[in-house]
Formats: structure tokens, sequence, C-alpha cells
């Protein structure tokens, strides 16, 4: 097909944006930033007038920052045009629409635009799980239909998902991609499938706490140290206290529904609960938390350590301990042993490989002993965070209390949860990757793709592939086997990009 120039400042490339709310504003205001003329369309009367006021108050706060000139700011509001009518948006070589996130109103104004705009002009949703295939459906010129998905705040926030439906020509995601570049963000492209990219890999970081959460295994306030302590921003109940338990659900169970039931997308009768009960999240002050959590109080200084610490067992996860360790002054000795962790004063603290506490000690003879999860950025967790343990049933208080001590002397924040596979972080992390493998494998992204779109659009400290290369597959399929035989369920099952890995 051919393409109309999507050229940043030419006459050729005004773009036309439906939808005044957060995300149609920030989109408009970043086309407008780079140079584009640019009609911001709204149902609601005065909405997008209303939405162009405001970025003028956004882009005032910059000016009196000294991050954006008076000049620079008067040229983006002499670019931005609230329009009345869908007819103004006639000559758009772009249109994006941003309206709701449900699929009939979406398809209906698709349809519109579809005969409304010239026949080079190009149409893209910012639908965040919808089909692009299924949006495009009754359109007389399917292919000129991508998905542009931003991430909010759009100002600010440089991945944009460019997503493929079925229909679409690959001309066209081309020069939304390119667009997308000059516009200064990051663009990956995916194929439409349910959740793209970063709804779909994502899910596993809030599916594993609700898990989590329904087996009693510790409290929202432990299980977000636990995954803070691992490098993330916020743990999964104080971030879906800030997207809004209704919005999480929803997108959980599209994901669900989409894949035909598909356990590993359940939707969580923990967070439902939540949504029934209205306790919706921080915009109405109740979700897990009421209000924003609380800081934990800082890890008080270990009144003894133990006299005698190993380090037992090779592999990535013993290399960070033992890197870990020695930042913090304390020696050890060396131990080949057949497990992998640490001896303290005969207690043994074996990396999680997905086995209970109770089943370790009970295959080994041995009463002291517990689990601890995978320090993946052992740094991370000193301070107010922290890294998950496990104690088998018949660990004396002792011994317990030696093994906190130990922590305390790590930097860490001792967090004891119910003896589960896989503990907190070891089955998220995991979990991740599996998801970012699977999509690979079906086609959906690259891993370079699945890396970056983590990282840019939800800020993980690494990405999917990433923890592969640092852990290896070993590790992770062990995990998995362990989790999937302790559950029985499919909601753990390898993808097969991970098990070919392991033949070489």
């Amino acid at each position: 097909m051919k393409i109309a120039s999507l050229d940043a400042g030419q006459a050729s490339a005004p773009i036309g944006v439906v939808g005044a709310g957060v995300m149609g504003a920030g989109i408009a205001q970043v086309a407008a930033q780079a140079g584009h003329e640019v009609w911001l369309l709204d149902a609601r009367s005065g909405a997008a007038a209303a939405a162009v006021a405001k970025i003028g108050e956004q882009l005032a706060t910059l000016v009196a920052k000294g991050r954006m000139t008076a000049e620079v700011r008067e040229g983006v509001l002499t670019r931005l045009h609230a329009a009345e009518r869908i007819e103004s948006l006639a000559d758009c070589a772009l249109v994006i629409e941003a309206i709701v996130e449900l699929a009939e109103p979406k398809q209906a104004l698709l349809r519109e635009l579809d005969g409304l705009l010239g026949a080079e002009a190009l149409i893209a949703t910012n639908t965040s799980s919808i089909s692009v295939t299924l949006l495009a459906n009754g359109m007389a010129r399917p292919e000129r239909l991508v998905g542009m998905h931003f991430f909010n705040p759009v100002p600010l926030m440089k991945l944009v998902e460019v997503v493929s439906g079925a229909e679409t020509a690959p001309a066209a995601a081309e020069a939304v991609e390119q667009l997308a570049r000059r516009w200064g963000k990051t663009p990956v492209h995916a194929r439409s499938t349910p959740g793209f990219i970063v709804n779909r890999i994502a899910r596993p970081f809030y599916a594993e706490t609700l898990a989590l959460l329904q087996e009693q295994a510790g409290t929202p306030a432990e299980l977000d140290r636990a995954l803070r302590g691992a490098g993330f921003r916020m743990g999964p109940c104080e971030l879906m206290d800030l997207i809004g338990h209704d919005t999480n659900a929803l997108v959980t169970r599209s994901v669900f529904e989409a894949n035909f039931g598909d356990r590993r997308y359940q939707p969580s009768m923990v967070q439902q609960a939540l949504v029934d009960g209205g306790r919706l999240g921080r915009k109405v002050g109740r979700g897990f938390y009421d209000g924003v959590p609380a800081p934990a109080e800082p890890v008080a200084a270990p009144v003894a350590v133990p006299a005698a610490l190993a380090l037992v067992g090779t592999g990535p996860m013993v290399d960070r301990l033992g890197r870990w360790l020695a930042t913090r002054g304390l020696a050890f000795a060396r131990d080949a042993g057949d497990w992998q962790g640490l001896r303290a004063d005969g207690v043994e603290i074996h990396l999680t490989r997905g086995r209970c506490a109770a089943e370790l000690a009970h295959g080994r003879g041995v009463s002291e002993l517990a689990v601890m999860d995978w320090p993946v950025e052992p740094e991370r967790a000193a301070g107010n965070q922290g890294v998950a343990l496990a104690f088998a049933p018949h660990c004396t208080a002792a011994s317990r209390a030696g093994v906190e001590a130990l922590w305390r002397a790590l930097g860490w924040m001792p967090l004891v949860l119910r003896d589960v596979p896989g503990l907190a972080v070891a089955r998220t992390v995991t979990m991740l990757v599996n998801e970012a493998a699977d999509a690979v494998w079906q086609g959906v992204c690259t891993s370079d793709a699945a890396d970056a779109a983590m990282k840019l659009g939800v800020n993980y400290p690494s990405g999917p592939f990433e923890w592969l290369a640092q852990l290896g597959a070993a590790s992770i399929v062990e995990l998995l086997d362990a989790l999937f035989e302790a559950y029985r369920g499919e909601r753990y099952r390898v993808s097969p990009l991970l098990r070919q890995q392991l033949w070489g």
C-alpha cells in the first residue's frame, strides 16, 4: 500500500487523536512537541479544549523549572487544535484512537475513520490488550490499521508497542515504528496476540503474589518487600493498588478469556474479593493498603552472628551470595556439597529450587534446615527490603534466631514466609522468564523486544532474557518443574524454548 508522509514538521503530516483523556492528551502533546499539527477530538463537549488548556498548564510548569523555553511552549500550543467534529480530521496523515478500552466503540470509530480519511492515511489504535485483528474487522482497508500502544504518562514513558494484526501491511507498521522513533520513543514490534508484549509477560508479576496471598504465605507488605529486594521499583501489591484492582483484574480476565481459559492467566479470587468490596486501590484510598504503604523500619543490628559460616555448592546464585558476604565483611569457608546455599552454625540454608523446607528436611533427615529465596539483586535487598525465608517444621527457635541474625548481618530484613514452593522472588522471576520465552516461541516478539518492553514499559530491573542469561536455563527449568510437580497444574508448564536451551 502507498503510505502518506509522516515526517515531523511537514505540512503533509498532520496528526489526529481521538479521545482527550490522559492517554489521548499525552499522545497529542508528544506529537505537537515533535512538530506536527495536531487535532484532538473527544465525543464529550469541551473535553478536547480542556485537555489542550491542561497541556498548556503542564508545559508552563516546565518553563518555570527551566526545562522548556517559553518560545517552545508557545509553538507547541500553536500546533495543538481542539476539534469539534470528526470531519476536522479528514486531511490527517495519521489518526490515533485512544477512546474507552472496549471493542465495539473502537470498531465503530475505526470504521468511520476508514471511510473519512484519504487512501494513503494510516490509522492507529492505542488499545492495550484488544486484538488489532478484531478491531480491523469491518474496515474497508484493514491493512492500514496498526496498534500503537503508548504507556502512561505518555510524555515520559519511552516504550511504544507497534502491533501488527493479521491484515496490517508491513509498510504501515514500519511507518508507525519510524514515526515513534522520531518522537523520541523506543518502539518494539509485536504480533497481535492477547496482551501483546508487556501486558502478557507481566501477568506473573501480579499472579504469583496473588497466589501466595491465597495460600497465606505472607502479608502484602512482606511480599512487596521481597520483590523490591529483587530490584523492582514497586512491589506487586502496591503496584496493583496504584493501577486499580478493577483495571488490573479486567486486563487479567481479558487475557484469560482471549487465551480460551488457559490456567496460566487465571484471575484471582483474592483480587476479585477486593473489587467486590470496593477496595480498588489508591484512587479510593483503600486496597491492599489504606492509602500508601508505610515505610518499613530499618534493619536492626544483629546481637550475634553465626561463628561457623560456609558457602555451599556452585552456581550463579551461590556466586552472588559469596560476593555479597564478602562486601559485608563476613568470613566464610567453601564447601562443594551436594546442594546450594549457606551453612550457619550447623543450620542448612538452601537456595530454593522449588522444594519446600519440610520436604527437604524429610528427605535429608535434617531438622535444622531453612530455604531462602533467590538474591537476584542482593545489594538492593539491603536496608528496608529483604530476602524471604521459610523454616522446616522442626527447626528450633534458637536456629531460627541465628538465621535471622545472619540476615541482619547481611543487611537484609528477614522475611519469614509460610513454607511454600519457590517462595516469592524465585517463582516470580522464573514465571516472567517462562512467559517471555513462550511469547518468543510463538512469534509474538523477539527476545530483544521482550527485554526492552519490560524494562521501559514497566521498569523491571532486568529483561526476562537478561535474567535467563544470568541464571541459566537449567535453574529456571528445575524450579518450574518443581512447581509443576507441587501444584499439578498447567500454570507452571515449561516453555519449549527453555527446554531446548537445556539440550544446547
